[in-house]
This record gives C-alpha cells, structure tokens and sequence, in this order.
C-alpha cells in the first residue's frame, strides 16, 4: 500500500498538468477562433471595448487556473484523490461556457460563468490545502498555520456573490454600455489581484521551504 501511495504522489504532478493543458489547450484555441471571426472586436465602438474587457478577462481566467494547479502540484505532495482528476474536466466545461458567451448582449450570463470559475478555484484551492495538510512532507509550510475556518472564507463567498449579482443584474438590465463595461473592468482588476494572490502565496512557500 505504501509503494501504491508513493507512486500515487510522485505520478501525479504530471498526470494532473498533462490533463490540464490539454484542456486549456482546447479553450485558447476556441478564444483564438473567436478573436478572428468576430467583427465587432476591429470596430471603433463601446462594444468593441466592452467585447474585449470580456476576452482579457476570459484570457487571464484561463491563464489563472493554470498557474492556480502548477503552483499548487510544485508547492506540495499529496497522496490524490478522485476529485483531482475530476474537477479539470467541469473548469474545462467551465471555460467553453465562458468563451461560447463572449459577446456583449451576452455579458450577463458570462459573469455568472466568471462567478463559477472563481467558486471552482477556490473550492480547488481549499481541497489542495486541505489535503496537503494532511501529508506530513509539508509540515514545514502548515507550522505557523492554524487550520481555516468559514471566518477564513468570507472574502471569497463576498467576491462570489457580488459576481452573480453583477450577472444577474446585467442579464435583468439588458444594459450593455457603461455599467457592463465597468463590471467587466472591475473583473479584470480581481482576476489581477488574484496573480498578485498566487504569487505572494509561492513566494512564501520558497521561504519555508528553504529554512
């Protein structure tokens, strides 16, 4: 069993990565072929900017989940389990939803999709932790960490929740001038703040792990 587990762990870095690029691979094609076949991207209009706040945003979800897992399998060792290699199969279905609804008349139930998206990653993130808690090689990084709470987590069901607010808001306004644009610039800005997130979580990780 324990030779069963150590191949479980060692394996499945590159087996989660493998699957995962495929997936995003599929979807960066699918953003490709929107960006060439849609007209009112090359136009001079509030549509156009509307139309590409919705394409960096989608670029930079996208972008996002991958560095989410890679930092998440570098950081940790973990035995695997069958969620892991179910939930890039449902961000996968995830992320076609969202380029399949880039387009301004559609923003609204694009942001029901980045409220997914952003629900799926934390609860990704919240299982990885979890899980890698668990697993005494990475003691180093959870010493000085006391176990989350739903106190831990009120940030993350806020931002959610103002997400599907935004979309139900946009999909029941049938606005998509200026209100839509700054909820999408608004997107943009948190999906920012969550590389900055990523980034200052995998340099602590480094610190630890080199004392």
């Amino acid at each position: 069993m324990n030779d069963m587990r150590s191949r479980a762990k060692e394996h499945f870095p590159s087996v989660l990565l493998t699957m995962l690029s495929i997936v995003q691979a599929v979807a960066l094609e699918l953003l490709w072929s929107h960006l060439t076949e849609t007209q009112h991207l090359v136009e001079l209009s509030w549509t156009s900017v509307l139309g590409w706040g919705q394409v960096v945003a989608t670029f930079l979800a996208i972008v996002l989940i991958w560095v989410v897992y890679a930092s998440n399998v570098m950081r940790f060792s973990r035995t695997p389990v069958t969620s892991d290699l179910v939930y890039p199969f449902f961000i996968g279905l995830v992320e076609f939803m969202l380029i399949a609804n880039l387009a301004p008349e559609a923003v609204g139930i694009w942001m029901l999709f980045i409220a997914l998206t952003f629900g799926l990653m934390f609860r990704v993130s919240h299982t990885s932790m979890k899980q890698a808690r668990q697993d005494k090689d990475n003691a180093f990084f959870f010493r000085d960490l006391d176990p989350a709470t739903w106190k831990d987590f009120y940030l993350q069901f806020t931002l959610v929740g103002a997400l599907i607010s935004g979309g139900v808001f946009l999909i029941f306004s049938g606005n998509v001038s200026l209100p839509a644009l700054l909820i999408v610039l608004a997107v943009n800005a948190l999906l920012a703040w969550q590389f900055y997130v990523v980034a200052h979580f995998w340099e602590r990780s480094m610190v630890e792990a080199s004392d």
